[in-house]
């Protein structure tokens, strides 16, 4: 492997999406990521519209870059297994609740007696702190205590999901940094250590840090709620023939907006859009007279129009539509490649550009099993070991 994370080895214990998402990242720069699973596969290898079972579009996107070794956790004979390969790893990183992988014996302190210097990262629901410690956290359940659907509400009428699982994704994010945070402190101090990312924690923060607002103060200075991002009218606006996104920010681009469309006067003649403040505070009134304004012309005069005058503005996109997007095609975003039992898949690159250690490409998502006889080889099992471990069933490996 090759990377600015080449040298990294994580065995990964995450299923589903929050923490396949966190690893991905990791092995997408470079890392060697392990992925440890029951011999039921992780469970989002059968959702969505696979070619083949077991092997889920979502699967395949959030595990590329891996191997992966299939360990029946249950079984006797698995905990030595498991303890040997964490003796060889930089870090470990679960989603498995902290009380489960205690039954097991692979909690932190029975990882941290067979490698001191080890990053162990418990991915959470609730923190341990709290009295919903141990509670089922899902990317829904989380949404909602967390406020989002009811900030939907407020600017919608409608209490609703965000149609994509971005939590498991924002908290999987979040939990890559502290990891790789405490794979920089380890490498200055040499010191592992159990570092725990809760799901709720991280998206009250994600959620107040734009929402607190007058309750940021004590006394409140006003409501709670940042009045901009909860504007009934804040959406892609209806044109004559398709929608448009603009967004008008600083006082230049409010003037320039106003100018354009020969309402300057609006600007300078009506005290609740002189500046961003007055702006603000009558925000509904203002994306409601965008909407308006905005019905009487094509997308494409509006785009040629915005753009012109330097106003931010892009057409919105569908979902088909992304995957023809030019800006896309440009920087090689979208790639058809050879999968040896799924056929031609598109994939997409790690976004981010380096100058000296690009990231790897060309590992797809593992195959259950794929790689077991690999990895119990480089720990040092012995074929007759591997054969026993398999024969039990406490290993399984692709045949």
């Amino acid at each position: 492997m090759s990377g600015p994370l080449a040298g990294l080895r994580i065995l990964d214990l995450t299923t589903v999406q929050m923490g396949p998402w966190c690893t991905r990242i990791l092995a997408d720069l470079g890392a060697d990521v392990i992925k440890v699973e029951a011999p039921e596969g992780d469970s989002a290898r059968f959702t969505g519209q696979p070619r083949h079972r077991g092997m889920s579009p979502t699967f395949q996107h959030n595990n590329r870059n891996k191997r992966a070794i299939t360990i029946d956790l249950k079984h006797p004979a698995s905990r030595p297994v498991l303890l040997r390969l964490a003796s060889r790893a930089d870090a470990f990183a679960s989603n498995i609740r902290p009380q489960a992988l205690e039954r097991l014996g692979l909690g932190h302190d029975a990882v941290k007696a067979v490698n001191p210097a080890i990053v162990y990262l418990s991915m959470v629901g609730y923190g341990s702190g709290g009295r919903y410690a141990g509670q089922p956290a899902y990317d829904d359940l989380i949404q909602a205590a967390a406020g989002v659907p009811m900030l939907l509400h407020r600017s919608t009428g409608q209490a609703r999901y965000i149609p994509m699982a971005a939590i498991d994704r924002i908290v999987g994010s979040a939990a890559a940094n502290a990891l790789l945070a405490g794979l920089l402190c380890r490498a200055r101090t040499g010191a592992g250590q159990r570092i725990e990312v809760p799901m709720f924690e991280t998206m009250v923060q994600f959620v107040l840090s734009e929402h607190m607002q007058g309750a940021t103060f004590d006394p409140p200075t006003g409501p709670m709620g940042y009045a901009r991002t909860l504007s009934q009218h804040r959406r892609p606006y209806e044109t004559k023939d398709g929608f448009v996104a603009v967004l008008p920010y600083n006082d230049g681009q409010w003037r320039r907006f106003f100018a354009a469309i020969g309402k300057a006067h609006r600007l300078d003649g009506d005290p609740r859009f002189a500046d961003m403040a007055s702006r603000s505070a009558n925000i509904d009134s203002l994306y409601e007279m965008i909407a308006e304004e905005l019905k009487h012309r094509t997308t494409a005069e509006w785009l040629d129009l915005l753009q012109q005058n330097d106003i931010p503005c892009v057409r919105p996109h569908t979902l088909e539509s992304l995957l023809d997007d030019p800006h896309l095609a440009d920087t090689g975003f979208f790639q058809f490649e050879d999968h040896p039992s799924e056929g031609r898949l598109r994939t997409m690159r790690e976004p981010s550009i380096w100058s000296d250690t690009e990231p790897p490409t060309g590992r797809f998502a593992p195959r259950r099993g794929e790689h077991s006889r690999e990895i119990l080889a480089e720990a040092n099992f012995s074929d007759t070991e591997v054969a026993a471990l398999i024969a039990q069933q406490a290993v399984i490996a692709e045949p």
